[in-house]
């Protein structure tokens, strides 16, 4: 585990750093004493303590233009002389059952949630492999568990950075590159107040009044500072893994729906393993 005060300070690349999750990143890093590259669509160095100094950079930036992410990534390693850990926090939320979405609302979901971290990821690669070290952490979310009514295009987006991510941890490493993913649960941030809605479909509205039912005791969540704790020990331990679960909840609904799984696969094993039968290439002669 590393110690802190034993060592130079780190620079971290944050997106969506202005508020929730990513605000409590950042200020968790420069409060240790590291360096930070906050970015965001609205952000300025008002929005942070002017006691930072330069080791803040506030950079305006939106994660879906692919440009403007190149742009940013090589003023922020300009800036500071290196890149150690790159954050992909940047998301949005949409809610509504998959038939309600229109497309604008769908691709709009997979754009920042999932192009916006791989134009991050893109971008900083050639800086990491320069240095052959540093550590990208993609936020993903319970929703990437499973796929739950009126969240499907959220977790699409969260389930098609995941599986980007497990292929790039592993084309990464060889270049002295780590990548984790980091599936946080219910936290205090605008994610739910901010998220976009679809237009209802009157079919769906007894699932609907189900799901009310469901959440009308209303969300017991946590503080960020809780989150960028945990993302400190994960970045400072020698050997993090590839996935981290923040919380209980997530942590339980994790091994839950894995044993669901598991189950279902063991009763249909027979079935699965008969679709498989190795046979010469069409066309070739024994």
């Amino acid at each position: 585990m590393r110690t802190p005060d034993a060592v130079s300070p780190r620079t971290w690349f944050i997106t969506g750093a202005s508020r929730g999750l990513g605000r409590a990143f950042a200020l968790a890093a420069l409060e240790r004493g590291d360096q930070v590259a906050a970015a965001a669509r609205t952000i300025t160095r008002q929005d942070f303590d002017d006691r930072y100094g330069d080791r803040l950079l506030a950079l305006p930036l939106d994660v879906t233009d692919r440009d403007a992410v190149f742009t940013a990534v090589r003023t922020a390693a300009e800036h500071f002389g290196r890149l150690d850990i790159v954050v992909n926090n940047a998301g949005t939320m949409s809610s509504g059952m998959v038939e309600e979405f229109t497309e604008a609302q769908a691709r709009a979901q997979l754009e920042v949630n999932f192009f916006g971290a791989m134009w991050v990821c893109q971008a900083v690669l050639p800086h990491l492999r320069a240095q052959a070290s540093g550590h990208i952490v993609q936020v993903s979310s319970i929703a990437a568990l499973g796929g739950f009514p009126s969240t499907g295009m959220y977790s699409a987006s969260k389930f098609a950075l995941e599986g980007m991510s497990e292929a790039l941890a592993m084309e990464a490493a060889p270049f002295g590159v780590k990548l984790s993913i980091v599936q946080p649960g219910g936290y205090w941030t605008d994610l739910y107040t901010s998220m976009t809605t679809t237009s209802p479909l009157a079919e769906y509205g007894p699932l609907r009044a189900e799901l009310e039912k469901q959440w009308a005791e209303g969300s017991i969540d946590s503080e960020p500072r809780l989150a960028a704790e945990a993302l400190l020990k994960l970045v400072d331990g020698e050997d993090p893994p590839l996935r981290l679960l923040l919380g209980s909840m997530v942590y339980d609904l994790a091994f839950d729906i894995s044993r669901r799984r598991m189950t279902t696969w063991a009763a249909w094993e027979q079935v699965s393993r008969a679709a498989e039968h190795a046979v010469p290439a069409p066309g070739t002669t024994t």
